[in-house]
Protein backbone atom coordinates (compact mmCIF):
# COMPACT_ATOMS: atom_id res chain seq x y z
CA UNK A 1 0.00 0.00 0.00
CA UNK A 2 1.28 3.47 -0.84
CA UNK A 3 2.83 5.53 1.94
CA UNK A 4 0.44 8.36 2.92
CA UNK A 5 3.34 10.76 2.83
CA UNK A 6 4.42 9.83 -0.65
CA UNK A 7 3.29 13.12 -2.14
CA UNK A 8 5.65 15.05 0.11
CA UNK A 9 9.28 14.12 0.62
CA UNK A 10 9.78 13.08 4.22
CA UNK A 11 13.36 11.96 4.45
CA UNK A 12 12.36 9.73 7.38
CA UNK A 13 12.55 5.99 7.59
CA UNK A 14 9.51 4.22 8.98
CA UNK A 15 9.69 3.90 12.75
CA UNK A 16 8.10 1.32 15.00
CA UNK A 17 5.06 2.58 16.88
CA UNK A 18 6.14 4.59 19.91
CA UNK A 19 5.18 4.06 23.49
CA UNK A 20 4.65 6.93 25.92
CA UNK A 21 6.52 7.62 29.08
CA UNK A 22 5.10 9.61 31.96
CA UNK A 23 3.15 12.72 31.11
CA UNK A 24 4.95 15.93 31.88
CA UNK A 25 8.39 14.46 31.13
CA UNK A 26 11.14 16.98 30.52
CA UNK A 27 12.76 17.87 27.26
CA UNK A 28 15.99 16.35 28.51
CA UNK A 29 14.35 12.95 28.62
CA UNK A 30 13.06 13.41 25.13
CA UNK A 31 16.54 14.11 23.85
CA UNK A 32 17.58 10.67 25.09
CA UNK A 33 15.18 9.02 22.67
CA UNK A 34 16.76 7.69 19.50
CA UNK A 35 13.61 8.57 17.59
CA UNK A 36 13.21 12.17 18.67
CA UNK A 37 16.28 13.81 17.22
CA UNK A 38 15.65 14.24 13.53
CA UNK A 39 17.68 16.44 11.27
CA UNK A 40 15.86 19.28 9.59
CA UNK A 41 16.43 20.13 5.96
CA UNK A 42 14.91 23.61 6.17
CA UNK A 43 16.92 26.38 7.84
CA UNK A 44 15.52 28.00 10.97
CA UNK A 45 14.83 31.24 9.15
CA UNK A 46 12.60 29.50 6.62
CA UNK A 47 10.70 27.87 9.50
CA UNK A 48 9.97 31.23 11.14
CA UNK A 49 8.92 32.73 7.82
CA UNK A 50 6.55 29.81 7.30
CA UNK A 51 4.99 30.34 10.72
CA UNK A 52 4.66 34.06 10.04
CA UNK A 53 2.82 33.42 6.78
CA UNK A 54 0.54 30.78 8.29
CA UNK A 55 -0.29 32.98 11.29
CA UNK A 56 -1.12 35.89 8.99
CA UNK A 57 -3.40 33.67 6.90
CA UNK A 58 -5.00 32.37 10.10
CA UNK A 59 -5.87 35.93 11.05
CA UNK A 60 -7.59 36.39 7.70
CA UNK A 61 -9.30 33.03 8.15
CA UNK A 62 -10.99 34.05 11.40
CA UNK A 63 -11.61 37.61 10.27
CA UNK A 64 -13.78 36.13 7.50
CA UNK A 65 -15.45 33.92 10.09
CA UNK A 66 -16.67 36.90 12.15
CA UNK A 67 -17.47 39.49 9.52
CA UNK A 68 -21.19 38.66 9.65
CA UNK A 69 -21.63 39.08 13.43
CA UNK A 70 -19.83 42.43 13.20
CA UNK A 71 -22.46 43.88 10.85
CA UNK A 72 -25.39 41.59 11.65
CA UNK A 73 -27.81 44.49 12.14
CA UNK A 74 -27.07 45.84 8.65
CA UNK A 75 -27.37 42.40 7.07
CA UNK A 76 -30.57 41.66 8.94
CA UNK A 77 -32.18 44.87 7.70
CA UNK A 78 -30.87 44.51 4.15
CA UNK A 79 -32.22 40.98 3.66
CA UNK A 80 -35.20 41.50 6.03
CA UNK A 81 -34.20 38.53 8.21
CA UNK A 82 -35.76 37.58 11.51
CA UNK A 83 -33.55 36.61 14.46
CA UNK A 84 -33.82 32.89 13.75
CA UNK A 85 -32.87 33.32 10.12
CA UNK A 86 -29.97 35.60 11.03
CA UNK A 87 -28.65 33.02 13.48
CA UNK A 88 -28.79 30.42 10.72
CA UNK A 89 -26.05 32.33 8.84
CA UNK A 90 -23.42 31.31 11.38
CA UNK A 91 -24.94 27.85 11.74
CA UNK A 92 -24.60 27.24 7.99
CA UNK A 93 -20.98 28.38 8.10
CA UNK A 94 -20.00 26.14 11.02
CA UNK A 95 -21.91 23.09 9.80
CA UNK A 96 -20.10 23.20 6.44
CA UNK A 97 -16.81 23.79 8.23
CA UNK A 98 -17.45 20.83 10.53
CA UNK A 99 -18.40 18.45 7.73
CA UNK A 100 -15.50 19.47 5.46
CA UNK A 101 -12.76 19.39 8.11
CA UNK A 102 -12.30 15.57 8.25
CA UNK A 103 -12.15 15.42 4.45
CA UNK A 104 -9.36 17.99 4.28
CA UNK A 105 -7.61 16.30 7.19
CA UNK A 106 -7.59 13.11 5.13
CA UNK A 107 -6.18 14.97 2.11
CA UNK A 108 -3.59 16.74 4.26
CA UNK A 109 -2.23 13.39 5.46
CA UNK A 110 -1.75 12.15 1.91
CA UNK A 111 -1.18 15.01 -0.51
CA UNK A 112 0.87 18.19 -0.78
CA UNK A 113 -0.29 20.48 2.00
CA UNK A 114 0.92 23.71 0.43
CA UNK A 115 -1.35 23.14 -2.56
CA UNK A 116 -4.30 22.41 -0.27
CA UNK A 117 -3.67 25.60 1.72
CA UNK A 118 -3.33 27.71 -1.41
CA UNK A 119 -6.51 26.30 -2.93
CA UNK A 120 -8.38 26.91 0.32
CA UNK A 121 -7.26 30.55 0.63
CA UNK A 122 -8.11 31.24 -3.02
CA UNK A 123 -11.52 29.56 -2.74
CA UNK A 124 -12.73 31.34 0.41
CA UNK A 125 -11.37 34.70 -0.81
CA UNK A 126 -13.20 34.47 -4.12
CA UNK A 127 -16.45 33.39 -2.46
CA UNK A 128 -16.20 36.17 0.14
CA UNK A 129 -15.67 38.75 -2.59
CA UNK A 130 -18.67 37.41 -4.49
CA UNK A 131 -20.75 37.73 -1.33
CA UNK A 132 -20.42 41.51 -1.47
CA UNK A 133 -22.36 41.69 -4.74
CA UNK A 134 -25.47 39.73 -3.71
CA UNK A 135 -28.68 41.75 -3.95
CA UNK A 136 -31.40 41.75 -1.28
CA UNK A 137 -33.72 39.55 -3.36
CA UNK A 138 -31.22 36.65 -3.33
CA UNK A 139 -30.69 36.14 0.38
CA UNK A 140 -30.52 32.36 -0.11
CA UNK A 141 -27.33 32.84 -2.13
CA UNK A 142 -25.88 34.75 0.81
CA UNK A 143 -26.59 31.74 3.07
CA UNK A 144 -25.00 29.44 0.49
CA UNK A 145 -21.91 31.61 0.21
CA UNK A 146 -21.35 31.50 3.97
CA UNK A 147 -21.44 27.73 3.83
CA UNK A 148 -18.91 27.70 1.00
CA UNK A 149 -16.61 30.02 2.97
CA UNK A 150 -16.84 27.53 5.83
CA UNK A 151 -15.61 24.78 3.50
CA UNK A 152 -12.67 26.95 2.39
CA UNK A 153 -11.62 27.81 5.93
CA UNK A 154 -11.83 24.13 6.93
CA UNK A 155 -9.14 23.32 4.36
CA UNK A 156 -6.84 25.77 6.11
CA UNK A 157 -7.59 25.12 9.78
CA UNK A 158 -7.02 21.37 9.51
CA UNK A 159 -3.74 21.46 7.57
CA UNK A 160 -1.80 24.56 8.68
CA UNK A 161 -1.07 23.39 12.28
CA UNK A 162 0.53 20.20 10.99
CA UNK A 163 2.97 22.19 8.87
CA UNK A 164 4.00 24.27 11.88
CA UNK A 165 4.41 21.13 13.98
CA UNK A 166 6.70 19.65 11.32
CA UNK A 167 8.93 22.73 11.18
CA UNK A 168 10.15 22.78 14.78
CA UNK A 169 11.44 20.59 17.57
CA UNK A 170 9.82 20.16 20.97
CA UNK A 171 9.92 23.47 22.90
CA UNK A 172 9.90 25.78 19.87
CA UNK A 173 7.10 23.79 18.32
CA UNK A 174 4.90 24.38 21.35
CA UNK A 175 5.63 28.10 21.25
CA UNK A 176 4.91 28.40 17.54
CA UNK A 177 1.64 26.49 17.84
CA UNK A 178 0.64 28.74 20.75
CA UNK A 179 1.23 31.81 18.58
CA UNK A 180 -0.81 30.23 15.78
CA UNK A 181 -3.76 29.53 18.05
CA UNK A 182 -3.63 32.93 19.72
CA UNK A 183 -4.32 34.29 16.24
CA UNK A 184 -7.81 32.78 16.57
CA UNK A 185 -9.20 35.26 19.12
CA UNK A 186 -7.18 38.08 17.57
CA UNK A 187 -8.54 37.32 14.10
CA UNK A 188 -12.06 36.93 15.47
CA UNK A 189 -11.88 40.32 17.15
CA UNK A 190 -10.40 41.93 14.06
CA UNK A 191 -13.34 40.55 12.08
CA UNK A 192 -15.73 42.59 14.22
CA UNK A 193 -13.47 45.64 14.02
CA UNK A 194 -13.01 45.46 10.24
CA UNK A 195 -16.68 44.87 9.48
CA UNK A 196 -17.95 47.66 11.72
CA UNK A 197 -15.23 50.09 10.62
CA UNK A 198 -15.81 49.55 6.90
CA UNK A 199 -19.57 49.92 7.32
CA UNK A 200 -19.04 53.17 9.18
CA UNK A 201 -16.45 54.64 6.80
CA UNK A 202 -18.13 53.68 3.53
CA UNK A 203 -21.75 53.75 4.64
CA UNK A 204 -22.20 50.35 2.98
CA UNK A 205 -21.70 47.04 4.80
CA UNK A 206 -20.84 45.25 1.54
CA UNK A 207 -17.33 46.72 1.66
CA UNK A 208 -16.50 44.58 4.68
CA UNK A 209 -16.53 41.58 2.34
CA UNK A 210 -14.22 43.25 -0.16
CA UNK A 211 -11.26 43.88 2.13
CA UNK A 212 -10.48 40.38 3.39
CA UNK A 213 -10.25 38.92 -0.15
CA UNK A 214 -7.48 41.44 -0.86
CA UNK A 215 -5.72 40.40 2.35
CA UNK A 216 -6.28 36.78 1.33
CA UNK A 217 -4.62 37.48 -2.00
CA UNK A 218 -1.55 38.78 -0.17
CA UNK A 219 -1.55 35.65 2.00
CA UNK A 220 -1.67 33.48 -1.12
CA UNK A 221 1.33 35.27 -2.66
CA UNK A 222 3.29 34.95 0.60
CA UNK A 223 2.38 31.27 0.79
CA UNK A 224 3.65 30.64 -2.74
CA UNK A 225 6.87 32.61 -2.23
CA UNK A 226 7.89 31.76 1.33
CA UNK A 227 6.45 28.38 2.31
CA UNK A 228 8.44 25.36 1.06
CA UNK A 229 6.68 23.23 -1.53
CA UNK A 230 7.76 20.02 0.15
CA UNK A 231 7.80 19.91 3.93
CA UNK A 232 9.36 17.02 5.78
CA UNK A 233 6.74 15.15 7.77
CA UNK A 234 7.48 13.90 11.23
CA UNK A 235 6.69 10.41 12.42
CA UNK A 236 4.36 9.62 15.26
CA UNK A 237 7.39 9.72 17.53
CA UNK A 238 7.40 13.50 17.15
CA UNK A 239 4.17 14.36 18.94
CA UNK A 240 3.74 17.89 20.14
CA UNK A 241 1.68 18.20 23.02
CA UNK A 242 0.78 20.60 25.70
CA UNK A 243 -0.12 24.08 24.60
CA UNK A 244 1.96 25.41 27.49
CA UNK A 245 4.98 23.18 27.12
CA UNK A 246 4.25 19.78 28.64
CA UNK A 247 6.34 17.25 26.77
CA UNK A 248 5.24 13.68 26.48
CA UNK A 249 8.10 11.44 25.45
CA UNK A 250 7.40 9.20 22.49
CA UNK A 251 10.16 6.62 22.67
CA UNK A 252 9.82 2.91 22.60
CA UNK A 253 11.32 1.23 25.63
CA UNK A 254 13.54 -1.77 25.00
CA UNK A 255 11.91 -5.03 25.92
CA UNK A 256 8.39 -3.64 25.93
CA UNK A 257 5.96 -5.34 23.60
CA UNK A 258 4.35 -2.99 21.12
CA UNK A 259 0.59 -2.57 21.08
CA UNK A 260 -1.24 -4.25 18.24
CA UNK A 261 -2.84 -2.03 15.65
CA UNK A 262 -6.51 -1.35 16.17
CA UNK A 263 -9.32 -0.37 13.84
CA UNK A 264 -10.97 3.04 13.88
CA UNK A 265 -14.12 1.58 15.41
CA UNK A 266 -12.12 -0.09 18.19
CA UNK A 267 -10.50 3.27 18.94
CA UNK A 268 -13.90 4.95 19.12
CA UNK A 269 -15.21 2.30 21.52
CA UNK A 270 -12.13 2.69 23.68
CA UNK A 271 -12.54 6.46 23.77
CA UNK A 272 -16.19 6.02 24.73
CA UNK A 273 -15.03 4.14 27.81
CA UNK A 274 -12.56 6.90 28.71
CA UNK A 275 -14.63 8.92 31.20
CA UNK A 276 -12.20 11.85 31.31
CA UNK A 277 -12.31 12.20 27.55
CA UNK A 278 -16.11 11.93 27.39
CA UNK A 279 -16.87 14.42 30.18
CA UNK A 280 -14.20 16.94 29.13
CA UNK A 281 -15.48 16.76 25.53
CA UNK A 282 -19.00 17.54 26.76
CA UNK A 283 -17.56 20.42 28.80
CA UNK A 284 -15.84 21.71 25.67
CA UNK A 285 -19.15 21.42 23.81
CA UNK A 286 -20.79 23.63 26.43
CA UNK A 287 -17.99 26.16 25.99
CA UNK A 288 -18.48 26.14 22.23
CA UNK A 289 -22.23 26.58 22.66
CA UNK A 290 -21.81 29.68 24.81
CA UNK A 291 -19.04 31.28 22.74
CA UNK A 292 -20.94 30.65 19.51
CA UNK A 293 -24.06 32.38 20.81
CA UNK A 294 -22.13 35.27 22.34
CA UNK A 295 -20.06 35.80 19.21
CA UNK A 296 -23.15 36.06 17.04
CA UNK A 297 -25.59 37.99 19.18
CA UNK A 298 -23.79 40.22 21.72
CA UNK A 299 -23.41 43.30 19.43
CA UNK A 300 -27.09 43.05 18.47
CA UNK A 301 -28.12 42.57 22.11
CA UNK A 302 -26.16 45.65 23.20
CA UNK A 303 -27.67 47.71 20.37
CA UNK A 304 -31.20 46.80 21.45
CA UNK A 305 -30.34 47.55 25.08
CA UNK A 306 -29.13 51.02 24.10
CA UNK A 307 -32.32 51.64 22.12
CA UNK A 308 -34.39 50.69 25.18
CA UNK A 309 -32.31 53.02 27.37
CA UNK A 310 -32.82 55.84 24.89
CA UNK A 311 -29.11 56.37 24.34
CA UNK A 312 -29.37 55.24 20.72
CA UNK A 313 -32.04 55.74 18.10
CA UNK A 314 -33.51 52.76 16.20
CA UNK A 315 -31.66 52.14 12.97
CA UNK A 316 -33.70 53.04 9.91
CA UNK A 317 -30.78 53.99 7.68
CA UNK A 318 -28.80 51.93 5.21
CA UNK A 319 -25.79 51.78 7.54
CA UNK A 320 -26.44 51.27 11.25
CA UNK A 321 -24.38 52.26 14.29
CA UNK A 322 -21.73 49.57 14.70
CA UNK A 323 -19.75 50.91 17.66
CA UNK A 324 -20.80 47.89 19.77
CA UNK A 325 -19.16 45.53 17.27
CA UNK A 326 -16.00 47.61 17.40
CA UNK A 327 -15.84 47.49 21.19
CA UNK A 328 -16.78 43.83 21.37
CA UNK A 329 -14.08 43.03 18.82
CA UNK A 330 -11.49 44.71 21.03
CA UNK A 331 -12.77 42.78 24.04
CA UNK A 332 -12.54 39.51 22.10
CA UNK A 333 -8.92 40.18 21.16
CA UNK A 334 -7.82 41.17 24.65
CA UNK A 335 -9.66 38.49 26.60
CA UNK A 336 -8.68 35.81 24.09
CA UNK A 337 -4.96 36.43 24.44
CA UNK A 338 -5.03 37.03 28.19
CA UNK A 339 -7.34 34.10 28.85
CA UNK A 340 -5.26 31.54 26.95
CA UNK A 341 -2.03 32.68 28.63
CA UNK A 342 -3.57 32.95 32.12
CA UNK A 343 -5.31 29.59 31.90
CA UNK A 344 -2.16 27.79 30.77
CA UNK A 345 -0.04 29.43 33.47
CA UNK A 346 -2.59 28.71 36.21
CA UNK A 347 -2.72 25.05 35.16
CA UNK A 348 1.07 24.82 35.12
CA UNK A 349 1.34 26.14 38.67
CA UNK A 350 -1.62 24.39 40.26
CA UNK A 351 -0.81 21.04 38.72
CA UNK A 352 2.24 20.89 40.98
CA UNK A 353 0.03 20.73 44.06
CA UNK A 354 -3.07 18.99 42.70
CA UNK A 355 -3.14 16.30 40.02
CA UNK A 356 -6.76 17.16 39.25
CA UNK A 357 -6.05 20.86 38.78
CA UNK A 358 -6.84 20.99 35.05
CA UNK A 359 -10.52 19.93 35.16
CA UNK A 360 -11.05 21.89 38.38
CA UNK A 361 -9.73 25.05 36.71
CA UNK A 362 -12.08 24.45 33.77
CA UNK A 363 -15.05 23.88 36.06
CA UNK A 364 -14.35 27.01 38.09
CA UNK A 365 -13.92 29.09 34.95
CA UNK A 366 -17.23 27.87 33.54
CA UNK A 367 -19.12 28.65 36.75
CA UNK A 368 -17.60 32.13 37.04
CA UNK A 369 -18.20 32.83 33.35
CA UNK A 370 -21.87 31.82 33.68
CA UNK A 371 -22.25 34.13 36.68
CA UNK A 372 -20.66 37.04 34.81
CA UNK A 373 -22.94 36.46 31.83
CA UNK A 374 -26.02 36.42 34.05
CA UNK A 375 -25.03 39.69 35.70
CA UNK A 376 -24.40 41.23 32.27
CA UNK A 377 -27.90 40.24 31.15
CA UNK A 378 -29.46 41.75 34.27
CA UNK A 379 -27.46 44.98 33.99
CA UNK A 380 -28.02 45.50 30.25
CA UNK A 381 -31.15 47.60 30.62
CA UNK A 382 -29.54 49.86 33.21
CA UNK A 383 -25.87 50.27 32.33
CA UNK A 384 -24.14 49.40 29.05
CA UNK A 385 -20.73 50.02 30.61
CA UNK A 386 -21.36 47.45 33.35
CA UNK A 387 -22.67 45.03 30.73
CA UNK A 388 -19.48 45.36 28.68
CA UNK A 389 -17.36 44.78 31.79
CA UNK A 390 -19.14 41.60 32.83
CA UNK A 391 -19.22 40.28 29.27
CA UNK A 392 -15.46 40.85 29.12
CA UNK A 393 -14.94 38.88 32.34
CA UNK A 394 -17.22 36.13 31.05
CA UNK A 395 -15.20 35.83 27.84
CA UNK A 396 -11.94 35.95 29.80
CA UNK A 397 -12.85 32.94 31.94
CA UNK A 398 -14.14 31.04 28.91
CA UNK A 399 -10.88 31.68 27.05
CA UNK A 400 -8.86 30.42 30.00
CA UNK A 401 -10.12 26.90 29.31
CA UNK A 402 -9.14 26.39 25.67
CA UNK A 403 -5.51 25.45 26.28
CA UNK A 404 -6.29 23.41 29.39
CA UNK A 405 -8.94 21.26 27.70
CA UNK A 406 -6.42 20.43 24.98
CA UNK A 407 -3.97 19.25 27.63
CA UNK A 408 -6.54 17.04 29.30
CA UNK A 409 -7.12 15.17 26.06
CA UNK A 410 -3.42 14.78 25.38
CA UNK A 411 -2.59 13.08 28.66
CA UNK A 412 -5.70 10.93 29.17
CA UNK A 413 -5.62 9.47 25.64
CA UNK A 414 -2.79 7.29 24.39
CA UNK A 415 -0.87 8.83 21.42
CA UNK A 416 -2.05 6.24 18.89
CA UNK A 417 -5.64 7.35 19.51
CA UNK A 418 -5.09 11.09 19.89
CA UNK A 419 -5.84 12.00 16.28
CA UNK A 420 -9.14 10.13 16.43
CA UNK A 421 -9.91 11.69 19.82
CA UNK A 422 -9.26 15.21 18.54
CA UNK A 423 -11.41 14.62 15.46
CA UNK A 424 -14.29 13.29 17.56
CA UNK A 425 -14.00 16.14 20.03
CA UNK A 426 -14.09 18.73 17.24
CA UNK A 427 -17.09 17.02 15.65
CA UNK A 428 -19.12 16.82 18.87
CA UNK A 429 -18.23 20.31 20.12
CA UNK A 430 -19.27 21.91 16.83
CA UNK A 431 -22.29 19.71 16.17
CA UNK A 432 -23.83 20.16 19.62
CA UNK A 433 -22.17 23.50 20.38
CA UNK A 434 -21.60 26.55 18.22
CA UNK A 435 -23.19 25.06 15.11
CA UNK A 436 -26.63 25.30 16.65
CA UNK A 437 -26.46 27.88 19.44
CA UNK A 438 -26.73 31.04 17.25
CA UNK A 439 -29.77 29.62 15.48
CA UNK A 440 -31.34 28.36 18.73
CA UNK A 441 -30.98 31.73 20.47
CA UNK A 442 -32.42 33.50 17.43
CA UNK A 443 -35.34 31.07 17.17
CA UNK A 444 -36.22 31.44 20.85
CA UNK A 445 -36.12 35.21 20.36
CA UNK A 446 -38.54 34.87 17.43
CA UNK A 447 -40.98 32.83 19.53
CA UNK A 448 -40.90 35.34 22.38
CA UNK A 449 -41.48 38.27 20.04
CA UNK A 450 -44.33 36.45 18.31
CA UNK A 451 -46.13 35.97 21.62
CA UNK A 452 -45.81 39.61 22.69
CA UNK A 453 -46.30 43.08 21.30
CA UNK A 454 -43.94 44.10 18.52
CA UNK A 455 -42.09 46.84 20.36
CA UNK A 456 -38.57 48.02 21.07
CA UNK A 457 -38.91 46.73 24.63
CA UNK A 458 -39.81 43.20 23.61
CA UNK A 459 -37.23 43.18 20.84
CA UNK A 460 -34.64 43.64 23.59
CA UNK A 461 -36.24 41.28 26.10
CA UNK A 462 -36.57 38.50 23.55
CA UNK A 463 -32.80 38.32 23.16
CA UNK A 464 -32.25 38.88 26.88
CA UNK A 465 -34.45 35.91 27.78
CA UNK A 466 -32.95 33.82 24.98
CA UNK A 467 -29.45 34.34 26.39
CA UNK A 468 -30.52 32.72 29.67
CA UNK A 469 -30.04 29.35 27.99
CA UNK A 470 -26.32 30.17 27.69
CA UNK A 471 -26.12 30.68 31.45
CA UNK A 472 -27.64 27.26 32.07
CA UNK A 473 -25.40 25.59 29.51
CA UNK A 474 -22.37 27.25 31.12
CA UNK A 475 -23.30 25.83 34.52
CA UNK A 476 -23.89 22.39 33.02
CA UNK A 477 -20.48 22.62 31.33
CA UNK A 478 -18.88 23.34 34.68
CA UNK A 479 -20.56 20.22 36.01
CA UNK A 480 -19.10 18.17 33.16
CA UNK A 481 -15.60 19.34 34.09
CA UNK A 482 -16.23 18.51 37.74
CA UNK A 483 -17.13 14.99 36.68
CA UNK A 484 -13.90 14.90 34.67
CA UNK A 485 -11.91 15.59 37.85
CA UNK A 486 -13.17 12.34 39.41
CA UNK A 487 -11.65 10.23 36.63
CA UNK A 488 -8.69 12.19 35.31
CA UNK A 489 -6.00 10.62 37.51
CA UNK A 490 -6.98 7.03 36.74
CA UNK A 491 -7.38 7.71 33.02
CA UNK A 492 -4.00 9.42 32.87
CA UNK A 493 -2.30 6.47 34.52
CA UNK A 494 -4.09 4.11 32.15
CA UNK A 495 -2.93 6.10 29.12
CA UNK A 496 0.66 5.97 30.35
CA UNK A 497 0.57 2.18 30.42
CA UNK A 498 -0.49 1.84 26.77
Amino acid sequence: MQNPSAHESTGLQSQPPPEEQNYGATEALERQSPFVSVSRNSPAKRGYLTVGVLCYANLINFMDWFLVPGILLDIQQYFKLRDGEAGLLQTAFILCYMVAAPFFGYLGDRYNRKIILGAGILFWSVVTLGTSFISESYHWIFFLSRGLVGIGTASYSTVAPTIIADQFDEGKRTTMLSVFYICIPVGSGLGYVLASSMAKVTGDWHWAFRVTPCLGGIALVLLIKLVPHKIQRRTEAHRALSIYGTIRVAAEKPGVQRSAKTTWWQDVISLGKNCSFVWSSLGLTAMAFVTGALGMWVPMFLYRAQVVQGTLSPCIEKSCNSSNSLIFGGITIGTGILGVVAGAEAARRLRKINNRADPLICATSMFVSALCLFIALVMAQRSITSTFIFIAFGELFLSANWAVVTDILLYVVTPRRQSTAIALQILVSHLLGDAGSPYLVGTISNVIQANNNHSVQWSFRSLQYSFIICVFVGVIGGGFFLLTSFYVEDDRKEAEKL
